[in-house]
């Protein structure tokens, strides 16, 4: 999987289409991930005892990978994740400035 944690991406389709978040934990072998404020549902919710109260309450569901894109944080785009080797290391590198994620 080319994303990872903590990595800043741009929904590319569906109803958060636009929107920007962080991924907060990644499903490989799903290929989902949990991205802050996105894929938000609503969950109605029984009333459990004196301390979780009932109601309606919001919760993220995970998205898709192909429906991601990484922001690089040097220009500020989207992009799609390249890899160099470097001194026998695999790195991680934007494909439209080429600087290394």
């Amino acid at each position: 999987m080319k994303l990872k944690k903590g990595d800043t991406v741009i929904v590319t389709i569906g109803k958060d289409r636009g929107r920007k978040g962080k991924i907060e934990k990644l499903f490989p072998k799903d290929g989902t991930a949990m991205v802050a404020g996105i894929n938000m549902f609503k969950r109605h919710m029984k009333k459990r005892d004196e301390k979780r109260a009932g109601g309606i309450i919001d919760i993220t569901k995970p998205i898709d990978v192909s429906k991601l894109a990484l922001v690089c944080p040097k220009c500020n785009q989207s992009t799609r994740v390249g890899y160099m080797v470097v001194k026998g290391e695999k790195e991680r590198i934007c494909r439209k400035c080429e600087q290394k994620i």
